[in-house]
């Protein structure tokens, strides 16, 4: 009985031992697969979180390009609305202003823009006048009825050369040059407008038949308007030729001397003075215009007066309308 108790606890003691290192065994293993297993999943992790971070960046850049986008249309919105202003302050006044301080800068920048704002509208509003006077044929309307719509459209008239004058103050380039008309009406331009002289050629044709009376009254104002035109055609020629003469007489010498300084100041003054007149060949030419549309008028009947007026826009909506095919054509 002694000797059984010693080996019974020694026994005891071999089977815990046994037992405590099977479980840090298991221990160790499920250690060793918790890691394998983060190391396994540690790559797709990164790959996702990289993708997050460049959809957060994507759209941050989107975000920032949108409100840039809004803040221009906004800008945008602002501007048309300021020059909408100024232009209704303008009609108001009779003259182009601009919120600029810079009334010199304001006018040779604004005005030329502020000019073919009102031409459009100005054109829209004859090409209504013009359907309403069409139909007004078309339905053979009274004399008195007709007579009221031919007199809107020739005060209409009126309205873009008094708009042409007032522009012609801020940059009477830009009238001169019809960069406001069409590509094929700027080929007929003659001093900022059309030639009185032409046109009547081509009214003569479509008015028949005539009296003797107006046949004769009709040649009379052709021959009066082509010798104007004539005269201010020299005179423009005279002008040109002046301010070319003006501008190459000056003396060769030493760059940045004063006396050089002086003669170029002083060649710029005449120039600047000869330009100045330039209004004044305008002014001239559109009251030539102006006129000869007046004294049409008063040769025609009502009704002769009426197929004139739709025949001179149909002339010049073809005008327009060859400018759109050219400029729409295929180009190899």
């Amino acid at each position: 009985m002694a000797d059984g108790s010693p080996r019974t606890d020694t026994s005891t003691d071999d089977t815990e031992d046994k037992n405590q290192m099977i479980e840090r065994n298991q221990m160790t293993g499920l250690l060793a697969s918790d890691s394998s297993d983060r190391s396994k999943e540690k790559p797709g992790d990164q790959k996702t979180l990289r993708r997050l971070a460049q959809n957060r960046e994507a759209a941050r850049k989107s975000r920032l390009r949108k409100k840039a986008y809004v803040q221009q249309l906004e800008s945008s919105r602002l501007k048309l609305t300021q020059l909408e202003q100024e232009l209704q302050r303008a009609r108001q006044q009779g003259i182009f202003i601009s919120s600029s301080g810079d009334q010199a800068h304001s006018m040779s920048g604004n005005g030329a823009l502020a000019f073919d704002v009102e031409y459009a509208r100005w054109l829209e509003e004859h090409n209504r006048q013009i359907n309403e006077l069409r139909a007004a044929v078309n339905s053979h309307a009274g004399d008195t009825e007709l007579r009221t719509v031919i007199d809107n459209v020739i005060a209409h008239y009126d309205d873009i050369f008094r708009l042409k004058g007032t522009a012609a103050k801020a940059d009477v380039f830009h009238i001169l040059s019809g960069m406001w008309k069409t590509p094929a009406e700027r080929c007929f331009m003659w001093i900022g407008g059309f030639r009185s002289s032409e046109l009547l050629k081509l009214l003569v044709r479509q008015l028949e038949p005539l009296t003797e009376q107006q046949v004769m009254n009709i040649y009379n104002l052709q021959q009066s308007s082509q010798q104007a035109e004539d005269a201010l055609s020299q005179g423009m020629e005279a002008l040109q030729q002046s301010l070319a003469e003006t501008l190459a007489s000056g003396s060769p010498g030493p760059s940045g001397t004063s006396g050089n300084v002086a003669n170029y100041m002083g060649q710029m003054a005449m120039a600047m003075g000869k330009l100045g007149t330039l209004e004044g060949f305008l002014r001239q030419a559109d009251n030539l215009r102006q006129q000869t549309l007046q004294q049409m008028h008063r040769i025609l009947t009502t009704r002769q007066s009426a197929r004139a007026l739709l025949a001179i826009n149909d002339y010049f909506s073809r005008l327009r309308a060859l400018s759109s095919l050219w400029l729409a054509r295929p180009r190899e």
